[in-house]
């Protein structure tokens, strides 16, 4: 069964079959209680272990609720509440869960770590995030775009503003596999990692560089943003002042298109990387965002668990 690590190894089939299943999905949920589960509860029976080195809200939520949603059961654990967090290795920690679940969700900080238990475990394993990439995000933003557009993603123009992060690296790799065009407007030295543009482009992606936010909202369909200070990182007063020109507001968001939406993965700054008054406002799909991340995740662990 396959993992759920990162985009390119599910490809463009892959990830147009997982939200076509979270839309679906969403939908026959329309007037049902939260813990109601699905009329077929595809994964009844099933055991999902989720394990969290770092701090989570909406991935912690989405995939327990998800997970019962399904049919199914969770485990939630932080990292230190088990033996990983006093030396146990990461494989000995795959052969054991492999042993007891049907699939695992892990965030930590090494994008390493990530790799090693998907190497080692013979269950799926999810990526909740890494320091390098978060793409069950980028799936739940793919998901907003073509319900709030009302089109498939591939038709569209997005803009990412500031650093050039986990997630502006994960919307590199959806950009380049499912075809849509992707302006990144980041301050000079705080571009993403030129190996993940590198891969990207090599996949046809197109994939375009800039130092000036007017220049990347462009026109675009979507502009989208994230805190400037990733989880684990100090402020530092240099990097908040470079980043600064590229803070969304109302006349960044004129500049786009005139049906453009906003996102932002949250949790949101206010008065930093975006004004009051745009992530409140009518161009804001952000709790839509936040909300799909529950439906599109069930779409995840099924397409891992060979259930679409």
């Amino acid at each position: 069964m396959p993992n759920f690590i990162d985009l390119a190894s599910a490809g463009k089939a892959g990830l147009r079959a997982i939200l076509d299943e979270a839309h679906r999905r969403k939908a026959a949920r329309a007037g049902l209680p939260k813990g109601a589960p699905d009329a077929d509860a595809p994964l009844s029976g099933h055991v999902l272990a989720t394990i969290f080195e770092k701090p989570s809200t909406r991935t912690r939520f989405s995939f327990d609720v998800g997970m019962r949603q399904l049919g199914g059961s969770t485990i939630v654990v932080g990292a230190s509440d088990m033996q990983l967090g006093r030396g146990e290795t990461v494989a000995d920690t795959a052969r054991v869960l492999s042993r007891m679940v049907d699939a695992v969700v892990l965030r930590c900080t090494a994008h390493a770590t990530m790799e090693e238990l998907g190497d080692t475990a013979t269950i799926p394993v999810i990526n909740g995030l890494t320091d390098l990439t978060h793409p069950c995000q980028a799936m739940a933003d793919m998901m907003t775009v073509e319900e709030r557009l009302g089109r498939p993603v591939d038709d569209t123009c997005w803009a990412w503003l500031g650093d050039g992060n986990n997630m502006a690296h994960s919307l590199i790799e959806a950009a380049s596999v499912m075809g849509f065009d992707l302006q990144l407007g980041v301050p000079h030295g705080y571009d993403p990692d030129q190996a993940v543009v590198a891969m990207a482009e090599a996949r046809g992606g197109n994939i375009d560089i800039l130092h000036n936010a007017v220049k990347a909202v462009d026109g675009v369909d979507v502009v989208v943003t994230d805190t400037w200070v990733s989880m684990g990182q100090t402020a530092a007063k240099d990097k908040m002042a470079a980043m600064a020109p590229f803070q969304v507001t109302p006349a960044l968001m004129a500049a786009a298109g005139k049906d453009a939406i906003f996102l932002h993965c949250l949790p949101v700054h206010r008065g930093e990387e975006v004004t009051a008054d745009v992530i409140d406002g009518p161009q804001s799909a952000v709790w839509d965002e936040a909300e799909n991340r529950l439906h599109v995740q069930k779409a995840i662990l099924l397409w891992c668990l060979g259930k679409i």
